[in-house]
């Protein structure tokens, strides 16, 4: 059965109990510890910094939260510190959905209480319950002698309640301490929801800054913490659901992105999850009809409550971005995931081009990703990422010099250059130098490597991609395959619409080096040899050049892509333009071309089922298209002041048993 997305308003009211009658009075006795925690320290304890007037609705405060034990260190202008009882001055919120009128209709109960509590928070107000039961609700403001009073009532016939009275305004000052008994974990957990679920690594410090600035309420950790994992609990179990939903998601890709590629892979013998491979086709027509043969492969370790890891394959579009067409989410207990990954790749790209481009490849030195290469892609050009061989070099050599030199070296355009730079480092440590030379050149360093990386050495696409890869890969499968998604969509529609106002012939970055090298080129001597080679003279020296081959003696047009300062003296001197001889990825019309296609949205999950009719045609039964969570988790985040018992669960291993696909029609 597919379990529902849980809803993280069916959880139990906290603080306030609004479905009984209570007196909150202050010298009350709280039993449950949400309502205890908000009994903060004594006010005399506190130090805050408040506006001019007290108006905490409008006040910025002025506590340090990188050092919690100094007062107040800023807005020292229009900030006075107080060590006397602090009040939230009663204001009117500006926001319509927190102002209480009479005849206003809520949709139920609970939406009606849910409503005065947070008017009650804005507004800077504790609220008494006096009466509460099925059909009506009547509370006061618990000020001490303010007449301020609500009575709400349901609707014959429907669930929905009204408010019937509210027959005076409030005439005290406000509540006199930083905390607040509406402001329950439940609350909190509302209120954070949403940013929460975008970043799953929001800490409870962080939810403690945002409640004090948005709602000038002080709450203890305990509470950010139970508030986040009470949404976390809510998310986790999610994390079930969508595994279950796997084949549906992929169908819907199919669906709504014709042409795009989305397939899961289960286990055969407990249908748990191994594998998923999805590419949206606006990626795959961008990537081969508009973007150098450069593919760059890069993998994170996942975060969520399962172990996995997201596999990445990416072009670089002629500004130089990263330009994502392929990704996978593997279990960390599944062999062999490069090699099958690379097999999606190949099979992807055969089926989307007639004739295979020459392609570079870059990645780091994990021997699955070799061996990958060798079967799937065996004309490649396979180069190491610069990036990882350093991070390599610097876990044996702690020498920033060294490692400056290495990046150096593997600039070098020339061999000479290169030898150089590799004496320098023998010079400084003969060990590094002997470590570096164990490493074939032609695999990393630009004068020997044979392939077209057009001055892209590196492949820390992860690292690139930022926040919008780290965000999400806390997240449920779907949600984080969708985050992903929607970047992509956002992307491609962002940078139509910005190369859309270009006028010249090459990317902006790219006539920027055009017009530099032109500059240089002014310095040059130039003598014709005949059509094609000239000899070019500077400053520096001598080099020969080609503009039939597009070669120059220097390297650096071919290594590159783009004329260097030589060519353009050659090309100036015949009277060419010179941005027409940089590689077609650099140009215009193929970076609109490389985002001409649209990547269009999923219908909410809702409705997958109902769209998703050729499963069921197919003779699919609903335990068939069941995917099951994989089976090892990470483990539990550890509660305040205690340690966390770390273990890692493991499912039983299927000796002798082969990992095979669900029903290879599953490819939609």
């Amino acid at each position: 059965m597919v379990l529902r997305h849980g809803n993280v308003q069916n959880y139990e009211e906290n603080g306030l109990d609004f479905d009984s009658d209570v007196k909150l009075d202050t010298d009350q006795e709280h039993t449950d510890v949400d309502d205890q925690e908000n009994q903060l320290t004594p006010i005399s304890q506190r130090r805050v910094g408040l506006m001019e007037k007290h108006e905490l609705a409008n006040q910025k405060y002025c506590v340090s939260h990188e050092n919690s034990s100094s007062a107040v260190k800023q807005n020292q202008e229009t900030c006075l510190v107080i060590e006397t009882p602090v009040i939230q001055s009663r204001v009117h919120d500006p926001v319509p959905n927190h102002q209480l009128t009479v005849g206003q209709q809520f949709l139920d109960v609970h939406s009606c209480r849910r409503a005065l509590r947070d008017a009650a928070i804005a507004n800077h107000f504790e609220l008494k319950t006096i009466k509460s039961d099925k059909t009506r609700f009547v509370a006061k403001c618990a000020s001490e002698g303010c007449p301020w009073r609500i009575h709400a009532a349901k609707l014959p016939d429907v669930p929905s309640f009204t408010i019937r009275t509210l027959p005076n305004e409030h005439n005290c000052v406000g509540i006199t301490h930083l905390g607040h008994q509406q402001a329950s974990v439940q609350w909190i957990a509302d209120t954070i929801e949403r940013s929460l679920k975008e970043n799953p690594h929001y800490k409870p410090k962080e939810i403690l800054e945002e409640i004090h600035q948005a709602h000038g309420i002080a709450l203890s950790y305990k509470q950010a913490w139970r508030a986040k994992e009470r949404i976390m609990a809510a998310v986790h179990d999610s994390f079930v659901e969508e595994f279950h939903l796997l084949p549906w998601y992929c169908h819907q890709i199919g669906r709504t992105n014709p042409g795009s590629v989305a397939v899961v892979y289960g286990n055969p013998v407990d249908r748990s999850f191994e594998r998923l491979f999805v590419s949206f086709k606006a990626s795959i027509y961008g990537f081969l009809n508009a973007c150098c043969p450069l593919i760059a492969l890069d993998e994170m370790v996942l975060k969520g409550k399962y172990h996995g890891t997201l596999l990445l394959a990416t072009g670089f579009d002629g500004e130089g971005a990263v330009f994502p067409f392929a990704f996978a989410v593997v279990d960390d207990e599944s062999n062999g995931e490069w090699m099958w990954f690379l097999s999606e790749l190949h099979n992807l790209l055969e089926a989307n081009i007639v004739n295979m481009p020459k392609l570079t490849i870059l990645s780091d030195r994990q021997k699955s990703i070799i061996d990958g290469i060798e079967v799937h892609f065996p004309s490649a050009f396979h180069g190491l990422c610069v990036h990882h061989l350093i991070v390599d070099f610097s876990k044996e050599f702690d020498n920033t010099i060294l490692a400056n030199l290495l990046w150096e070296a593997a600039f070098a355009l020339t061999a000479i250059e290169f030898e150089q730079k590799i004496t320098l480092i023998e010079e400084l440590s003969e060990d590094a130098a002997r470590w570096i030379r164990r490493i074939d050149p032609h695999l990393w360093a630009s004068a020997y490597f044979e392939g077209k990386r057009l001055g892209h050495l590196t492949a820390d696409i992860v690292q690139s991609l930022g926040t919008m890869i780290l965000e999400a890969s806390g997240l449920p499968i779907i949600q984080m395959m969708e985050n992903i998604r929607r970047q992509l969509m956002m992307w491609f529609n962002e940078r139509s619409e910005t190369s859309s106002q270009w006028t010249g012939i090459l990317v902006p970055p790219a006539e920027r080096q055009v017009s530099v090298a032109i500059e240089h080129a002014h310095t040059h001597q130039v003598l014709k040899v005949d059509d094609a080679e000239f000899k070019v003279i500077s400053a520096e020296g001598s080099h020969i050049v080609n503009i039939c081959s597009r070669h120059c003696s220097c390297c650096r047009w071919q290594l590159c892509g783009l004329p260097c300062a030589h060519a353009a003296a050659a090309l100036l001197s015949c009277r060419q333009n010179v941005s027409r001889f940089a590689e077609s990825c650099f140009t215009v019309a193929n970076y609109r071309k490389a985002y001409s296609q649209t990547i269009h949205p999923i219908p909410d999950k809702a409705l997958w089922r109902e769209l998703s009719v050729g499963l069921d045609n197919a003779g699919y039964n609903s335990a068939e298209l069941v995917i099951k969570p994989p089976k090892s988790l990470w483990p539990p985040a550890a509660k305040p002041g205690k340690k966390a018992t770390v273990y890692r669960s493991f499912g039983p291993h299927e000796t002798g048993c082969a990992l095979q696909p669900l029903p290879s029609d599953w490819t939609f």
